[in-house]
């Protein structure tokens, strides 16, 4: 392999020098490694770690058999357990093949080769194995794709988020952060803590929808020995707990409204007084608050304070949902496959392309958390080695046809002429082959390459454009 070569590798175990020509030609694009034997095949293997392997089962010195190739098989699974082999058999010889997918073969494909086909497979294994590298990745650096810990994500609406926090956390300053429920409001709030001057101070958060009205007081306060029944001793609340630090108020749109009017008080001087108490107790705290509420509509509607609403966000920072995060649940679920691959110790390899496709076409109404329960609950269930769409409780989704496919664009365009021109044609192939600039016969070489017959795209004409009777040459045995 030339020196700097950014190609991926691709292991050729075949002794057959005629085949090994073959994909020589057939994968131009990768850095072909060739094997004549399983010891030749084990160290380049070993020596180069390539991603994806073809491996004929038939090798010396048993050409005419499978032992050799089985246990080549099994050589190559105990040394490179990440590279992905795809095992050439004989055709029509399926009882082999799934012996091999059943000792850690990732695809079989049959020879002669179809080699578009197994272009496809190649491409599918290599996809795969980058995936795993990233769930790899992404589990090493704690799923940190983005600049703030926890917040994993390439969409640049989030980052541009991101961003954001890491300017306001220096700044002594309220946040309001809004969002629906599952965004990762907490992970911001905790990043404006972390990365702040105050880091070394507690961070303490509370759910203000989360608390009875009659306890949530106390919570926030503290209370007196002796200031209501069950007062037994003097306790501290959380704005006291979280002096010198961070205090989270989530779902500060729940706040009932005679409370609103001491947090704003608390909020313009510092200061707090224990329920039950008459001494004031100056503090020194900074607030992030979130909701997923909009407070302006509480605000117009009497239900939250104008000046508490005012006092809150100095800043405000709205969280984009998952649904308008393209790209990121993608990303978010083999983020969540890597951690709970090893929380639970399990070995999923990936996704099948119906649950990818299944999981970019949610919208994701929980957000994040929705997202992380699925994988969570997936990751325990499934019994194969990807997950599917069904271990997700998805309904599978057949992937789209990627537009940057040449070959898949070539086709679609070859196929919308071939329409045109019998359609302008009436069904005259001459005719329609003279429009195309080609030969009668390459004209029926090109039907027969698409499945197509005159009868078949002349039938759906208006009878005014159909060709008359006799008038063309139909073409048989295509369908």
């Amino acid at each position: 392999m030339a020196q700097g070569s950014n190609k991926p590798k691709l292991l050729i175990v075949e002794d057959d020098e005629g085949l090994c020509s073959q994909y020589r030609w057939a994968f131009p694009d990768y850095s072909l490694l060739i094997a004549h034997a399983r010891a030749q095949a084990l160290t380049l293997a070993q020596k180069e770690q390539p991603a994806v392997a073809i491996m004929d089962l038939g090798l010396p010195p048993d050409p005419d058999g499978v032992s050799e190739g089985f246990a080549t098989l099994e050589a190559l699974a105990r040394q490179n357990p990440d590279m992905k082999v795809i095992v050439a058999t004989s055709h029509g010889d399926r009882v082999h093949a799934l012996r091999a997918i059943g000792n850690g073969a990732y695809d079989f494909c049959e020879k002669p080769a179809d080699i578009d086909l197994l272009q496809t497979i190649v491409a599918r294994a290599l996809r795969l194995r980058d995936l795993e590298d990233e769930n790899r990745r992404l589990a090493t650096n704690g799923g940190s794709a983005s600049p703030i810990k926890r917040i994993v994500t390439a969409n640049e609406s989030m980052l541009k988020v991101c961003r954001t926090v890491e300017k306001l956390a220096t700044a002594n300053v309220p946040v309001l952060l809004l969002g629906e429920s599952g965004t990762g409001k907490e992970a911001l709030a905790r990043a404006l803590h972390e990365l702040g001057p105050r880091a070394r101070g507690p961070f303490v958060a509370i759910n203000c929808g989360a608390i009875p009205e009659n306890l949530l007081e106390s919570e926030l306060f503290g209370y007196e020995r002796g200031a209501f029944t069950g007062a037994v001793k003097q306790t501290i609340g959380k704005i006291e707990a979280a002096n010198k630090g961070t205090l989270f108020l989530d779902e500060i749109g729940d706040l009932p409204f005679p409370l609103q009017v001491k947090l704003l008080r608390f909020l313009q001087e510092q200061v707090i007084e224990r329920v039950g108490g008459r001494q004031p107790i100056p503090t020194d705290v900074r607030v992030v608050s979130a909701t997923n509420m909009m407070l302006e509509e509480q605000v117009a509607g009497g239900r939250f304070r104008n000046d508490l609403y005012y006092r809150l966000n100095s800043v405000t920072v709205r969280i984009p949902p998952l649904r308008e995060r393209p790209g990121d649940a993608g990303l978010l679920a083999r983020f969540f496959l890597a951690r709970f691959n090893q929380e639970f110790s399990r070995s999923l390899r990936g996704f099948a392309d119906t649950a990818m496709a299944a999981i970019a076409a949610h919208a994701w109404p929980g957000n994040v958390r929705e997202l992380e329960n699925r994988m969570k609950r997936a990751v325990v269930m499934a019994e194969g080695r990807l997950i599917e769409a069904a271990d997700l409780e998805l309904a599978p989704v057949e992937p789209e046809e990627d537009d940057l496919d040449l070959r898949a664009a070539r086709n679609r365009a070859e196929l919308e002429v071939l329409h045109k021109a019998i359609a302008r044609s009436r069904g005259r192939l001459a005719h329609a082959a003279k429009m195309l600039g080609v030969s009668r016969p390459t004209l029926y070489t090109l039907l027969e390459a698409h499945g197509l017959s005159v009868e078949a795209v002349t039938s759906t004409l208006p009878d005014a454009e159909a060709p008359p009777p006799g008038d063309s040459v139909p073409l048989h045995n295509m369908d």
